[in-house]
């Protein structure tokens, strides 16, 4: 498969908490008292992020469904799930997104995706408030929610950790430019995608309230084929912040 770079496009900005948000980190130990559902931290600082592959992988769910592609149910490890995974290498799901799997008896289908999400780490005035916050954990909040009998209506309460609202952190997407004739379209969709996510939520327990998001887009940055052979500048537009700033930026870079 012929995978040219015509250029790349970058999306920075800030992921604004509107709800406490909370991504699962890995339970180490069980202590009495403790934390139910800790929150996942950098192993170096403590601190908390949103890994790529969760705002990655909400945009792709949330697309699939808003373009009414089939699902084909899995088994992955231990755990059966319902993915899209379809042959068409022009699939704008897939293009963007990737796709990775087997239909029927067919052979392995691999779409390599378009798409880098990075990790989002805690902007700087972020750290600092959250740090002088007047809790007993780190950067975030005990929220104690109760687990109902629906029978007698007695109540067990449980501590769970998750990041509270307020806090900021810095994300980062880049999208390659393989095909002209795709560029638009696919940004578009990643424009359409942030602001499902918007509607939708991040993490767990978005039902109860958790990981009402904002997308804060500050720049939007083009670097073409020939700047990085050295021949030219990247072109760059800051942004007012909203996704319908951005769908204009679009419009006007990829024009120009």
């Amino acid at each position: 498969m012929e995978r040219p770079i015509h250029g790349k496009y970058i999306i920075k900005g800030k992921i604004i908490l509107k709800t406490g948000l909370r991504v699962g980190g890995q339970e180490l130990g069980v202590n009495i008292g403790g934390v139910d559902n800790p929150v996942i931290r950098n192993p170096l600082t403590g601190e908390p992020y949103i890994p790529g592959s969760s705002i990655k992988g909400k945009m792709r769910s949330l697309m699939e469904r808003l373009k009414n592609k089939d699902l084909v149910p899995i088994v992955d490890g231990s755990t059966k799930i319902s993915i899209h995974i379809c042959k068409e290498k022009d699939c704008e799901i897939c293009r963007l997104f990737g796709a990775s799997g087997k239909l029927d008896n067919e052979k392995r289908i691999s779409i390599p995706s378009r798409l880098i999400v990075r990790d989002a780490f805690l902007t700087e005035e972020s750290k600092d408030r959250l740090l002088n916050m007047e809790t007993d954990l780190p950067y975030t909040e005990w929220k104690t929610e109760n687990a109902l009998d629906r029978v007698t209506c007695s109540a067990v309460p449980r501590p769970v950790e998750r990041v509270p609202a307020g806090a900021e952190f810095e994300f980062e997407i880049v999208y390659t430019a393989e095909n002209k004739e795709h560029i638009k379209e696919d940004l578009e969709n990643i424009a359409t995608a942030l602001e499902l996510v918007e509607d939708d939520y991040l993490g767990g327990s978005g039902s109860r309230g958790y990981g009402k998001v904002e997308f804060k887009i500050e720049e939007l940055i083009f670097k073409s084929s020939d700047y990085y052979l050295g021949k030219e500048d990247p072109k760059s537009k800051t942004l007012k912040g909203d996704i319908e700033d951005f769908k204009k930026a679009i419009s006007e870079l990829v024009k120009g």
